[in-house]
């Protein structure tokens, strides 16, 4: 477990938010609870999560006592039981906090990894080592574990089959991490949400019990009882974003598009997405699929940088080995020559956010100077 963070202060303060019985609190990255008083606090208030900021400001949302106990109920039944979480990401963040509320809703102690150094396959094996309940759950991003499956050490994969439940979100998850999670016999859940639903709130494409998902011009918008009661102190974007049906259920309009088939959704990509690049409209997130699928490409981030000729080229920063014509080739065949990358930047990895995100802001500086 890390020294950096004192567990039992975070647990202990997060338990009394939850009960009512102490004050809402934010949790700092090392998961030091600092209580919140702020005047537009909403009542039931239990903890306050800024929004990841990686396409833009971040944002407070504040998450409710019954929002949390009904994210962790539903995600008790959904994974078939509560038992011994594994913290791998920033408690500062609504992941992190998650196994934090879960683990004090479950009543266990969870293993913390060093949260103060650079995530590694030896870190995460030690840790999930400390792990003594019967069933056992960790939450992870793919950057984490395409880390985890790329060490050479037979170990790592040992120690991810001992888990019950790998929730697998907070980035587009490539095609080729999923097979090798398979054939490896990983109990992999992919999972979406976000601050304001409590976390992972549709599980496999599935929403959770008591989460209902539907399309508005192919925007997602989630109802439910997991909802934020909105963002702290900025209650013109809470209007925006936030809201109720005429039976009363809790509705948030999100930033991304996707598409229903038979319940089950996909999400398809951010609706800021569309690059418009000499007048033809690409979609970044068809880009990206079509980079993923080329052998040797470990990761990719695609963004539109601004060219006096064309207005907004597609750019991609790139992680592997795969040369740049053959991506520009494989994104040709599949999506045309509009969308093909007129820009490739070859990186050792993506810059992360703290939460284990790509910085998205970041990268789309690298590739605007990339670019001239």
């Amino acid at each position: 477990m890390s020294d950096t963070m004192d567990l039992d202060a975070a647990c202990t303060a997060l338990a009394a938010a939850l009960a009512g019985t102490g004050p809402a609190i934010e949790l700092a990255p090392d998961g030091t609870p600092v209580p919140v008083h702020a005047p537009g606090l909403a009542a039931g208030t239990a903890a306050v999560v800024r929004t990841s900021g990686s396409t833009g400001t971040p944002k407070a949302t504040m998450l409710g006592r019954d929002a949390l106990a009904a994210s962790s109920a539903a995600t008790a039944a959904r994974l078939g039981g509560e038992g011994q979480w594994l913290l791998t990401l920033s408690p500062n963040y609504v992941a992190g906090l998650q196994v934090l509320a879960r683990s004090v809703h479950a009543g266990t102690r969870p293993v913390v990894t060093d949260l103060s150094a650079r995530f590694t396959a030896a870190g995460f094996t030690e840790a999930a080592a400390g792990l003594t309940h019967r069933f056992r759950i960790t939450s992870l991003v793919p950057t984490q574990l395409h880390r985890l499956l790329a060490d050479p050490a037979g170990d790592t994969v040992k120690a991810l089959r001992r888990f019950d439940a790998i929730l697998l979100g907070g980035a587009r998850a490539p095609q080729e991490l999923l097979a090798a999670s398979r054939w490896h016999g990983l109990k992999l859940v992919r999972t979406y949400g976000m601050s304001e639903t409590c976390g992972g709130c549709v599980y496999d494409g599935v929403p959770l019990d008591g989460v209902r998902v539907r399309l508005d011009a192919g925007r997602v918008v989630i109802g439910g009882a997991v909802l934020a009661s909105g963002y702290l102190d900025n209650a013109e974007l809470t209007a925006a974003h936030f809201g109720r049906g005429p039976d009363g259920t809790a509705w948030f309009r999100t930033e991304d598009m996707g598409e229903l088939n038979g319940g089950v959704l996909t999400v398809t990509g951010r609706a800021d997405d569309v690059l418009i690049t000499g007048g033809v409209k690409v979609s970044a997130a068809a880009v990206a699929a079509a980079i993923e699928a080329v052998p040797g490409v470990d990761a990719v981030l695609v963004a539109g940088v601004a060219d006096p000729e064309w207005g907004t080229q597609v750019a991609c920063a790139v992680v592997g080995s795969a040369p740049a014509e053959q991506i520009r080739a494989a994104v040709r065949a599949e999506l045309g020559p509009a969308a093909a990358p007129r820009t490739i930047l070859a990186l050792d990895e993506l810059p992360l956010l703290s939460n284990g995100k790509p910085d998205r802001l970041a990268v789309a500086r690298m590739l605007q100077a990339a670019a001239g």
